[in-house]
């Protein structure tokens, strides 16, 4: 169109005007719509992130919304909880678009009714689990690491066995998901396969980062703190045991003199009875040793290997972590938790509480040499009678009030050096979960004339079998009782110094030298004990052995050298699994860096 004057009429500026060959008009208009459709999408989709949108269905509300609630990420001390996209959604937008992708599906299943029944949603749990554990495997665990950053988690505020796992995550590459299953729902990691959650959980090397410094600095000052408190409540420990070990030396002395009267005339009796044990040490400046032993219940070898029970499997198997690199400041809880029939991920570990059977017994160990012979001697304080009551008049070993024992771990050893005397404490041992029973080893034949057993299997080493099951996989029973190795190969591990030496002390001071191999073994080597109940109500336990006793199944102590040992207290008439015991502890000749030192006098 023109004017008039036959000049062309000018355009509209928002006509005249192009932006990537569209005119401003349109491309004011798409930009306007991109942004009320963007509002609108994002909109729409942070809807869905909401707790009342995820929960609204019931197969969500019913059966997964009921077992959050009340969990740690529902209500917790900061009084901030999760809700399910904090720890099902990624929070940058790309990840969390394809997520809702993926989480299309999930609008399928409710259509088809896949889950909609109690019965059905159970059916499928440990595959949606799974989907769940592998993606965040994937992503290192970043919904978690979102509030719970490595960087955040100071160990001033954790337990002792959360601090040294978290570093142990730190250096070796493993992520959230991999410990913590089941904190917000059900924990299904027990119906998983093994061998997938071996290759699941297996650490990352891409996941391996520094540990921050502040971390470190927090770690030493939590230690330093924890050392300091130690050492000021060893010092008052000390000072009341000054008090006690005179009363208890001088009530020593006066009943070894009533036995000495009684015995006149009968010396190689008396020195039988132990009555004259350590008498040539000065116990006053030996170093003095605490140990807590501890109640483990049906805690057996196979069962600290077994990830389906045991949360430090891992660490222990793969890791190489000791038992006391998690559980050294733990043995109070541990021990009353057990004792009063839990412990375990299903409170499986004491089926048979004895009432009022105390969950730790507080020790102490003194250790000495001559240059000859080596000596010890245990202190704790008595506790009383709590009938069994599954056993006819309250007491497993009428005859023995207290028992004591000792093992030092040999050479070759399965983690001998991490667990100690546990590796002979097996799951088909007397009162265990798999005990056979007598009827099975009368029926073993060989079996049970090579162990000399007719009713129980005593403790052994994995060593002395040829297969040990773990797992228990299809319903096999833990453990290997009956897998015997040949005797060639048994003796062969005897004259090689895989045994555990074992030294046992009983409640009228006789004793027994011996080991434990493919069972329990008396031998000939010289031991002197005494056991005497003071009139103050301490047990003081002392023994004796050669330090160079080359009897069979006698580990020589030399200097120079680190062993791994344990001792066991059978308290209150007890017998087979029902003592209390320590974990793995070292002990060496004239070193104080060992938890024992044996002191030259």
């Amino acid at each position: 169109m023109t004017d008039s004057n036959g000049s062309e009429t000018k355009k509209p500026i928002w006509r005249r005007y192009f932006l990537f060959g569209m005119p401003i008009a349109g491309v004011a208009g798409a930009f306007a719509a991109g942004i009320i459709f963007w509002g609108g999408f994002n909109t729409a989709m942070e809807a869905t992130n909401t707790m009342p949108f995820c929960v609204s269905c019931h197969e969500m509300g019913d059966y997964v919304y009921s077992e959050y609630e009340g969990t740690i990420h529902d209500v917790n001390r900061s009084g901030v909880g999760a809700v399910c996209s904090d720890c099902h959604v990624p929070k940058d937008w790309t990840h969390k678009l394809i997520r809702k992708i993926k989480a299309s599906r999930e609008v399928w299943g409710k259509i088809t009714g896949s889950i909609s029944t109690p019965e059905k949603f159970d059916a499928k749990r440990l595959h949606l689990a799974m989907n769940e554990w592998e993606r965040m495997k994937r992503t290192d665990s970043i919904e978690c690491r979102n509030c719970h950053d490595f960087q955040s988690m100071m160990p001033e505020f954790q337990k002792p066995r959360a601090r040294q796992q978290h570093l142990n995550a730190m250096k070796t590459g493993q992520t959230c998901i991999d410990c913590h299953k089941g904190i917000a729902h059900l924990d299904l990691r027990d119906r998983a396969d093994e061998d997938y959650l071996a290759t699941l959980e297996a650490p990352n090397p891409k996941f391996i980062r520094e540990i921050p410094q502040a971390y470190l600095d927090s770690l030493a000052r939590v230690e330093a703190k924890e050392a300091e408190e130690a050492a000021a409540a060893k010092a008052a420990k000390d000072a009341d045991r000054a008090k006690l070990l005179a009363a208890v030396d001088a009530a020593r002395a006066d009943e070894r003199a009533k036995v000495e009267a009684e015995l006149a005339g009968q010396a190689d009796d008396a020195a039988a009875a132990g009555a004259n044990v350590g008498d040539t040490i000065d116990w006053g400046a030996i170093a003095v040793t605490d140990l807590t032993l501890f109640y483990p219940g049906q805690a057996s070898f196979e069962w600290v290997q077994n990830g389906k029970t045991h949360g430090g499997a891992r660490p222990l198997t793969k890791g190489g972590d000791a038992c006391t690199t998690c559980h050294a400041k733990e043995l109070d809880a541990i021990g009353n938790k057990i004792v009063a029939g839990g412990g375990g991920k299903s409170d499986e570990l004491e089926p048979s509480a004895i009432p009022g059977k105390r969950g730790v017994i507080p020790a102490t160990i003194q250790a000495a040499h001559d240059g000859d012979t080596v000596y010890f001697r245990l202190q704790w304080e008595e506790a009383g009678h709590n009938p069994a009551p599954f056993v006819e008049g309250g007491k497993m070993d009428p005859d023995n009030q207290i028992k004591v024992a000792m093992m030092i771990a040999g050479t070759g050893i399965e983690m001998g050096e991490q667990v100690g005397c546990w590796a002979t404490c097996h799951a088909d041992n007397t009162y265990m979960p798999f005990d056979p029973g007598a009827d099975a080893i009368a029926a073993s034949g060989d079996v049970a004339a090579q162990l000399g057993a007719t009713t129980t299997v005593t403790k052994y080493l994995p060593e002395s079998r040829t297969k040990i099951e773990i797992k228990g996989r299809r319903g096999k029973a833990q453990g290997g009782w009956d897998k015997l190795a040949t005797p060639e190969n048994i003796e062969q591990f005897l004259k090689d110094g895989t045994f555990m030496d074992l030294m046992r002390v009983y409640a009228d001071g006789s004793s027994e030298n011996g080991y434990l191999l493919d069972r329990r073994v008396q031998n000939d080597g010289d031991m002197a004990a005494s056991a005497v109940l003071g009139a103050d109500g301490m047990w003081t336990v002392t023994f004796a052995r050669k330090l160079a006793s080359d009897a069979p199944g006698d580990i020589p102590l030399e200097a120079g050298k680190t062993y791994t040992v344990g001792f066991a207290i059978h308290d209150d008439f007890a017998s087979a699994r029902f003592h209390h015991v320590t974990l793995n502890t070292s002990l060496a000749l004239d070193n104080a860096e060992a938890m024992i030192n044996v002191q030259g006098q």
